[in-house]
């Protein structure tokens, strides 16, 4: 399937140009997914199958924001009754990451623009112009609201000092406070006294809980590793994610916190948030998981393919293809680091959506 002039396909290109691609149809043809731990039933939405990414139920439960991948990460909010999915955020820049105040009225999430990734936040019914929340050239990552709605816990990653965890007050100077160094995915307890996040500090990622606020010591919940913590609606349990396996543990919370020993829910193959944010929420009544499903996971393509000296093979390219006509082509580039926006010959690099580590992310566009 195409989208305009561009295929769907996973792919990158080192600094040197070296690109390297894996095509195939539907690689990113996801479904989003009830799950019933209980029963263990797996129940489809009726959404269209696209490239999801990072489900946030609202407070209500009506909506789901959902992100999708594709030449641009767009942000979605999906109607449960209505079955409709309807766009939140414009075409032209890139939106990730997005999650609901306590009060269902606004959307924050990382916004990609002019080069760098930080907070916004807009109205969820779409209407008006959204806010920027966070100005910084490190890259900024909503993750949860505290109870009230007053203060937003986001990461702040860094190629200096790594992935760390803020607190931003969304009233008054709206100046951030470190929460917690080497973290990711941090989410208010229920009662807002307590913050738990996942580190990889002893060598290998678990799951911890720290208090929000004055001295306590961290409790490490998970055992055998663990990412993505999502509390339970009541606040007595914290669920987490190993591998394929989803993980639930009793806890208490209150002045003091304790832990049980983590239980098995369930196992499956579901995708995990690729922007250190928990990728899956669950239902108001606590009875069901919605998560991310890939569709045919064994038509993937298995053949990496390698092309050398890409930059200048495509400096040289002329397309026609249908109705986009272009005859010379750039390309738009994504370093893991964020920069201001620089250019090079023929080439525009800047930041603009995910990238893995040491390479760099790349869509076409026509000058």
């Amino acid at each position: 399937m195409a989208n305009g002039c561009y295929q769907r396909s996973a792919y990158a290109v080192s600094d040197a140009g070296v690109l390297a691609y894996l095509s195939g149809e539907g690689q990113f043809d996801r479904r989003l997914v009830w799950v019933d731990s209980s029963k263990q039933i797996v129940e489809p939405l009726a959404a269209p199958l696209r490239g999801y990414e990072n489900a946030n139920i609202s407070p209500d439960g009506r909506f789901v924001a959902v992100q999708t991948r594709g030449p641009e990460y767009s942000l979605w909010i999906y109607d449960f009754a209505r079955t409709t999915l309807t766009p939140l955020t414009g075409q032209g820049n890139s939106s990730q990451a997005p999650v609901w105040t306590p009060d269902g009225k606004r959307i924050a999430y990382r916004g990609t623009r002019s080069g760098f990734r930080n907070v916004y936040w807009k109205a969820s019914d779409g209407s008006g112009e959204e806010e920027r929340l966070t100005t910084s050239e490190s890259v900024h990552t909503p993750v949860s609201w505290s109870p009230d709605g007053k203060l937003l816990v986001f990461t702040d990653n860094d190629p200096a000092t790594g992935s760390n965890s803020w607190i931003l007050p969304v009233e008054g100077d709206r100046k951030p406070q470190l929460f917690q160094k080497n973290s990711a995915a941090p989410h208010f307890s229920r009662d807002g006294q307590w913050i738990a996040y996942q580190s990889s500090e002893s060598g290998r990622s678990e799951i911890y809980v720290r208090p929000f606020q004055g001295p306590g010591r961290k409790t490490q919940v998970s055992t055998e590793g663990g990412i993505e913590p999502v509390w339970s609606r009541d606040g007595r349990q914290l669920f987490y994610v190993n591998g394929d396996k989803t993980m639930a543990v009793d806890v208490q919370t209150g002045s003091a916190f304790s832990a049980g020993t983590p239980r098995l829910l369930f196992t499956g193959r579901y995708l995990p948030s690729p922007n250190s944010v928990s990728g899956y929420d669950i239902s108001p009544d606590g009875k069901r998981f919605l998560k991310v499903q890939p569709t045919n996971p064994e038509q993937a393509g298995s053949q990496i393919n390698v092309v050398i000296h890409w930059f200048e093979e495509l400096n040289r390219l002329t397309i026609s293809s249908g109705p986009c006509r272009v005859p010379r082509l750039g390309v738009r580039c994504v370093s893991q680091t964020p920069q201001k926006p620089k250019e090079s010959g023929k080439w525009t690099h800047r930041p603009d959506g995910e990238a893995e580590r040491g390479f760099t992310s790349c869509c076409l566009f026509s000058e």
